[in-house]
């Protein structure tokens, strides 16, 4: 352990240590110190510049079943001794929860898996350097086409963090982490005055593993031109191409649907669903926290369960929800060791690298399969009812005509209940990248209804 890890886990040894003399019957402590960077620069000039460090304590207690939570970024003896006294007296005031009991001891992690989460050199950068890899992002997007006349800047940011929890069932556990992010907008103006703009991102543990400042800025003015002229289509129903960042949205909203706490609360489609097909045999869809440097990856959850690659679609089939302590009880079934956990609450259902497994097809042989059909890079607005399943959202992307990708379109819905969109995915490429802990590669959904003109 790091002297930074050591100091938060005993740090969180004297919290739990106090509130058991104190009277909880169960105590959980958690400690975090981190440090972040932001900067930004528009039109090649620094506009933001911030950094913050911060370092807190947070525990939950139960006392006959009653749960409390407190948070406190006073770390002194004084500190930790008020911290321990807000959350006895808060559970004095609180009702009985008989499900809100940690899990058994003997499911506890003993040992750890390395994942490779720290580099020093991203979680070191300057503010200096930050500003000349932003810089040079910005300026790559804008030097790329004269069609760019604008920029809604670049950004760089970098995190650092450590992690402790211990807990009076007998765990403790720590880790670091880091990240590094660049991102880019910039903009052009269409025939008929609208402003098209499109961001490009990448986003690593490891500042080496970052994509090139330059590439990112290109890739940027590549998607920002190529959106000029888009135009509404006529309402159809025809094969949907879902490009990996829209993607990504689509499973996002099947995630809120397979966690346990949307299941017991009944405000999930897929309720009493395990077992039985919910996507096309082509679908499987892992929670992987133990993928090396992957944006999710964590060595144990936010209970101190040992961290386990769950298969949550097999081949279409649904195999489980993702289950924390408390849900698992609820619905009468164990934990998956799915449970995150932040400094001031108490354990919930988290998802790490949630992700479809990639197929064997290249994007561009999925297109090429498409008669006439709808190519979707981006989607907007909140039309999904996870109850129901009914989905319904602004898309922008382009026509699809004999395989090729034609012109850019904007102003138009794609809806497809949940219950049939995923059984009708009959493409799955090769080209899944994991910039964010929701992942997809490039997918084709057979027919959905695109509302248009």
């Amino acid at each position: 352990m790091s002297k930074v890890t050591q100091s938060l886990t005993s740090i969180a040894e004297q919290v739990v240590s106090r509130a058991k003399k104190a009277g909880a019957n169960v105590a959980e402590a958690v400690a975090r110190e981190g440090t972040e960077l932001e900067v930004k620069v528009r039109l090649g000039e620094p506009e933001l510049v911030q950094e913050a460090l911060s370092k807190a304590v947070g525990l939950r207690v139960i006392v006959d079943d009653r749960v409390a939570t407190a948070y406190s970024s006073d770390v002194t003896s004084n500190g930790l001794d008020a911290l321990v006294a807000d959350a006895l007296e808060l559970a004095s005031l609180s009702a009985p929860d008989p499900f809100a009991a940690p899990p058994s001891s003997d499911l506890l992690a003993r040992t750890f898996p390395e994942l490779d989460l720290w580099d020093a050199n991203a979680a070191e950068i300057t503010a200096v350097r930050g500003l000349e890899l932003a810089k040079a992002c910005e300026a790559a997007a804008r030097e790329a086409d004269p069609r760019i006349t604008n920029s809604d800047g670049a950004s760089f940011s970098r995190g650092a963090s450590a992690f402790a929890l211990v807990t009076s069932g007998g765990f403790a556990g720590a880790y670091l982490g880091s990240n590094a992010s660049l991102v880019v907008e910039p903009v052009a103006d269409d025939k008929d005055g609208k402003k098209q703009r499109a961001a490009y991102w990448d986003s690593k543990r490891f500042l080496a593993d970052l994509e090139d400042a330059q590439a990112i800025g290109r890739e940027a003015t590549k998607r920002t031109v190529a959106k000029l002229g888009a135009r509404k289509v006529p309402t159809a129903e025809m094969p949907v191409v879902f490009h990996p960042d829209a993607g990504g949205s689509l499973l996002g909203l099947l995630l809120s649907c397979v966690s346990g706490g949307a299941v017991f609360r009944r405000s999930s489609y897929l309720m009493g669903k395990e077992g039985e097909s919910i996507a096309d045999a082509a679908i499987t869809i892992v929670d992987d926290p133990l993928i090396r440097r992957g944006p999710g990856s964590r060595p144990f959850d936010g209970e101190g369960l040992a961290s386990r690659k769950n298969v949550v679609v097999e081949r279409g089939v649904l195999k489980t929800y993702l289950l924390d302590a408390y849900s698992a009880r609820k619905l009468g079934k164990e934990s998956t060791g799915s449970a995150g956990r932040g400094t001031g609450g108490s354990p919930h259902v988290s998802a790490t690298n949630f992700v479809l497994e990639a197929g064997t097809l290249s994007p561009e042989a999925i297109v090429k399969d498409v008669k006439q059909g709808l190519y979707v890079t981006s989607m907007m607005g909140f039309g999904f009812n996870a109850v129901t399943g009914d989905f319904s959202r602004g898309a922008m992307g382009f026509m699809i005509e004999n395989g090729e990708l034609t012109h850019p379109v904007a102003e138009v819905t794609v809806s497809l209940g949940f219950t049939e969109l995923w059984k009708r995915i009959d493409a799955v490429g090769s080209d899944l990248k994991l910039r964010s802990r929701v992942a997809t590669p490039t997918f084709r959904v057979a027919r959905m209804t695109v509302a248009g003109s």
